[in-house]
């Protein structure tokens, strides 16, 4: 990529620990930093971590032990409010009413910032606006959300984030079940949010090749814990792939972005031991008293 990130944190981890039971961590002693304008990609194989540290990092998770900060705040102590104003996560699969419009549905990104008294002001339509067009939607604002593409709908959740004016983007396999028009559509617009609308973005991605031409950074989670952190070129490895992914293969160049690009040969599991515990994760996107704490905070 050609832009890099500004030198100030604005989000991180400090020496956390995560699970769902106190005799299971499924994430130890992990720090992590997000400089404010970077994309940040979180790569590991199934049961890794990687979707439990995105809950943490959006507060919809308690460490057992550490820190989570957002501009220096510990999240835990913030006002939900607060939170939703500067950070917004798009979880796996999140759902709504089939019936809304694309309008209805990006307007709850406005709940954050509005007074549950209070009508919707210019700021809460302009804001609106500004999500659907930089998404590409404002042609299906008044579309329902059952007649959407697959590629359409995941824009239009991205669109409801927007919405909030969060300087984070939380994203969880943003791409999963679209067929690779829509996933390029995807990250390119990730990537031109990040760049025109100075937007931080972590996101966990399963296609390393993916997260190595959109990312600024990966960090590779193995087994709960930080394996890499860097550029694609320090992360994407063969000894990183064969030690974390347990598969053996040869690193090219994309000719096009000039990032790394693993080509896989054969699989050596069973070699190496596990590739990780299992992630006791619930499947699928946060509860729907979750999701509506994201987006309409007490």
């Amino acid at each position: 990529m050609t832009s890099g990130p500004h030198a100030n944190t604005i989000l991180a981890a400090d020496r956390l620990t995560l699970g769902y039971r106190r005799d299971h961590p499924v994430v130890r002693d992990l720090s992590l930093a997000v400089q404010a304008g970077e994309i940040v990609a979180l790569v590991g194989p199934n049961g890794s971590g990687k979707s439990t540290l995105l809950r943490a990092l959006a507060r919809l998770m308690r460490p057992q032990r550490g820190t989570v900060t957002l501009n220096g705040q510990p999240i835990h102590r913030m006002n939900p409010r607060k939170v939703a104003q500067q950070l917004a996560i798009l979880p796996q699969n999140p759902t709504a009413p089939e019936d809304l419009t694309v309008r209805d549905l990006v307007a709850r990104g406005r709940f954050a910032r509005q007074a549950w008294w209070r009508p919707s002001t210019h700021r809460d339509r302009d804001a609106i606006g500004w999500a659907l067009e930089m998404t590409g939607l404002e042609d299906f604002a008044t579309r329902r959300l059952s007649t959407l593409s697959g590629g359409e709908r995941q824009r239009a959740w991205i669109a409801l984030a927007l919405a909030q004016e969060p300087r984070v983007l939380l994203l969880d396999e943003p791409t999963t079940f679209l067929d690779i028009s829509h996933q390029l559509e995807v990250m390119t617009l990730l990537q031109r949010l990040n760049r025109e609308g100075d937007l931080s973005i972590v996101m966990v991605l399963h296609d390393l090749n993916q997260a190595a031409r959109f990312s600024h950074r990966l960090v590779a989670i193995h087994a709960g814990e930080v394996y890499a952190a860097g550029t694609p070129d320090e992360v994407l490895t063969e000894q990183m792939m064969r030690e974390v992914f347990q598969v053996e293969g040869t690193i090219g160049r994309d000719p096009f972005a000039g990032t790394p690009i693993f080509t896989p040969l054969q699989s050596v599991r069973g070699r190496n031991g596990s590739s990780g515990r299992p992630d006791a994760a619930p499947a699928g996107g946060p509860p729907v008293g979750e999701l509506a704490q994201l987006h309409h905070p007490e």
